[in-house]
């Protein structure tokens, strides 16, 4: 699972807005302006019947600030990306 979820930072991250887009998943913002250090992110890759899924999911980063459901509290409701 992606760190993200629980990061204080998750709604302006210039990293997680691009695991947004490699999801196609709606941004939590268009314009994001905190550029983390050193993010980490795991791609994992699998193939189904006649096509490639890919995962992408920031596993480690050194701007992580653990803010527990995070996410959570800017989509109410919304199942939490996993």
């Amino acid at each position: 699972m992606c760190i993200c979820v629980n990061c204080h930072y998750v709604d302006r991250c210039v990293t997680y807005h691009a695991v947004e887009t490699q999801h196609q998943q709606p941004h939590l913002t268009e314009n994001p302006t905190f550029d983390p250090n050193e993010p980490s992110i795991n791609v994992n890759i699998r193939t189904k019947e006649d096509f490639i899924e890919m995962e992408w999911d920031v596993v480690g980063c050194l701007s992580f600030k653990q803010e527990t459901g995070k996410w959570s509290k800017l989509r109410p409701g919304e199942l939490v990306p996993t």
